[in-house]
């Protein structure tokens, strides 16, 4: 006799996964990825992807690691050259001495965020962030079960947290804050004074350094200058133009470890032995392609910002880091996300709309220089025409 089994209709699903929100920039990079296969011309200006090629030595890396058969799992907190590498980096940029036993190799930045946060967090903790701030951070927070906490900052003071509002949002349960320097969304780098008053919270900082490398007239501070207490997560896809390999890590304090290694060989096992061996070579070769697209990236910057300006966009924190320009768009909408896709339809532009960055990001779209000069040029030119159209 077959048994029958009852259907089940009502949803299922992981209540921590409906806390999380979409990634508005992918979802804007997908609308626009339709259109293009429908044959229009779309100009990306959302993206926060290098347009460079990864330099020289790594791609050369690369072939020599597949052509020597050296495509097997590594030790899982990765390579000891590359984890050494890394040290020797750290204590030549910033003059801070890093154990090599003390970092992890992942596959990303990303694995480097989750495994900061499942070696701290128990369930119902809370982990401060910005708002605006990275839009991950908050799904990452509740992928763990963790609960996180917003703190606002604006634009007129350079979107830096400030002393009594960070202290407000502490409580018993606080066991992290992250720091993003220089911040996506707004490209502003973190003040001596912000990194100062972290430092003397005593709460964990988890200091994000993925755009470190990239930065215009000014030096990119990090976290271990204030506070070796700290967690730095930092990788290869943004400096070296290596987003397609996967290579990122995480430095922890020495009581960390151990539990960031146990969750690493369960998780992910090890990062990529191939994207290993390209993160050495370019340690080690690539500095003077870093220097070159940094120099094309500030003229972008340049030109982007003074554009912005004439077509009405406002710019309260200029930005000098990443490749990002954080403007109000007060003039012309109320709405970003629908703004944003006025844009996209209207003069086939792809830009990000400031609510993908919090609440507090509502009033401002943010414009990527991570394409080239033509087709920013071009992008701008269609959104001023269409802006001058639309009044």
């Amino acid at each position: 006799m077959r048994r029958k089994y009852a259907v089940k209709t009502e949803k299922f699903t992981n209540p921590r996964i409906e806390k999380l929100t979409p990634f508005i920039v992918m979802e804007i990079l997908e609308r626009a990825n339709e259109m293009t296969s429908r044959g229009i011309d779309v100009i990306h200006l959302e993206v926060g992807e290098p347009d460079f090629d990864p330099p020289e030595c790594v791609t050369e890396a690369v072939r020599l690691s597949l052509s020597s058969g050296e495509t097997h799992y590594t030790h899982s907190l990765g390579m000891r050259e590359l984890r050494e590498a890394i040290a020797s980096f750290y204590n030549s940029e910033y003059n801070v001495e890093v154990n090599p036993e003390c970092i992890a190799v992942t596959s990303g930045s990303s694995p480097a965020i989750l495994l900061a946060l499942n070696a701290l967090c128990n369930e119902g903790d809370e982990v401060i962030i910005s708002n605006p701030g990275y839009s991950c951070y908050k799904n990452f927070i509740h992928s763990v079960g963790a609960v996180p906490v917003e703190v606002q900052v604006s634009a007129a003071n350079g979107f830096q947290y400030e002393k009594s509002s960070f202290k407000s949002a502490v409580t018993d349960r606080t066991r992290a804050v992250f720091l993003n320097s220089p911040m996506n969304p707004s490209g502003v780098l973190a003040s001596d004074r912000t990194f100062e008053m972290l430092a003397e919270s005593g709460i964990t900082v988890i200091s994000d350094e993925i755009y470190h490398g990239l930065v215009y007239g000014r030096r990119a501070r990090s976290m271990f200058e204030f506070s070796r207490d700290s967690i730095v997560i930092n990788g290869f896809s943004k400096r070296f133009a290596m987003t397609g390999l996967r290579l990122g890590y995480l430095i922890v304090p020495e009581i960390l470890i151990r539990s960031v290694q146990i969750l690493q060989q369960n998780l992910f096992i090890c990062a990529p032995s191939i994207a290993q061996r390209a993160g050495i070579a370019a340690l080690q070769c690539a500095g003077d392609d870093v220097r070159k697209m940094v120099s094309v990236y500030d003229e972008r910057r340049k030109y982007m910002l003074m554009r912005l300006e004439k077509i009405g966009f406002t710019i309260s924190a200029e930005p000098f880091g990443a490749f990002y320009i954080f403007c109000g768009a007060r003039k012309f909408t109320n709405d970003s996300y629908s703004f944003a896709i006025e844009i996209l339809d209207k003069a086939h532009v792809g830009i990000t709309p400031g609510v993908d960055f919090g609440t507090n990001g509502e009033g401002f779209v943010r414009f990527s220089y991570a394409n080239s000069m033509e087709r920013i040029k071009e992008g701008l030119d269609r959104i001023e025409a269409y802006l001058s159209s639309r009044k």
